[in-house]
């Protein structure tokens, strides 16, 4: 399925003109994305509708009970892992200093007893599968990976992760081409 990938600039703010809030995304976040003349933001909706609307192996189990997992690992990331592990201890550690920004540090120290309830949690749903729902990658996996993918690059997420499970998840889901594609560095250097 073709597609064009567009990063925005950090720091330019183009998440934040007004074309950008009318068109796109209405309270200037990332990501958002446009398909013919439709246009829909949030992650999670995003990677639904794809799931649903091109071809390709299911995102989504059919089972009830895995398909509900699913669903509560990505809410586990919206709710809990994106405020915690994400804004406050990846955005601080490693995303500022490549922009030479200051770190907070009573963000990151704010953010781990969180981190660790959301290590904790995510360990106890992935157990022994080698997948959130299973044998079979899923949205879960996907949204998960893209918040989880920083943290073992801090100090503090290399200590919360020691001796994981995760740890092995972390490293079959960077084998995907589809990981490999929309890592952090990769996303910086296009323009």
């Amino acid at each position: 399925m073709p597609y064009t990938l567009n990063a925005l600039e950090f720091g330019a703010g183009t998440h934040k003109q007004p074309q950008y809030l009318k068109a796109l995304h209405p309270f200037g976040r990332i990501p958002a994305m446009e398909h013919g003349d439709f246009r829909l933001y949030e992650a999670a909706a995003i990677m639904r509708y794809i799931d649903r609307a091109f071809p390709g192996p299911a995102l989504t189990p059919a089972d009830p009970k895995a398909a509900a997992r699913m669903d509560q690992v990505m809410n586990i990331v919206d709710w809990y892992v994106m405020p915690s592990i994400s804004s406050k201890i990846g955005f601080n550690r490693v995303v500022k200093p490549i922009f030479g920004l200051p770190v907070d540090e009573a963000a990151v120290a704010e953010a781990v007893p969180a981190a660790r309830t959301c290590v904790a949690a995510l360990e106890d749903i992935l157990a022994d599968k080698p997948y959130f729902a299973g044998e079979a990658v899923s949205l879960a996996d996907l949204m998960a990976v893209a918040h989880l993918d920083l943290l073992p690059m801090s100090p503090e997420g290399a200590d919360i992760l020691a001796g994981s499970p995760l740890l092995g998840w972390l490293a079959r889901m960077a084998e995907r081409p589809g990981v490999q594609k929309t890592t952090m560095q990769k996303m910086m250097n296009r323009r």
